[in-house]
């Protein structure tokens, strides 16, 4: 069984496609998206920079965000989403 099946989204309140940005584009595109919604909305993200992953799971660390998946897609692209603290 899949992780995304044991762990249903909630959902998704906006998505962001950030292909072909490097760091720290991303973060930052995320970071004004997520401060315009309400606690608890969720972001998706879809990005191909190698370090998103990464990134984000120390963004949400020191921002409080929640860091609800982190996957990469069969075409190479990571799709990561984030909840609103």
């Amino acid at each position: 069984m899949a992780m995304s099946e044991l762990n249903p989204l909630p959902p998704i309140d906006q998505t962001l496609d950030l292909s072909g940005l490097n760091c720290p584009l991303p973060i930052l595109r995320t970071k004004k998206a997520l401060a315009v919604l309400a606690s608890g909305n969720v972001v998706a993200v879809t990005a191909t920079d190698p370090a998103a992953p990464a990134d984000f799971a120390a963004f949400c660390k020191q921002t409080g965000h929640t860091l609800l998946r982190s996957e990469t897609l069969d075409n190479g692209k990571f799709w990561l989403v984030l909840q609103r603290r």
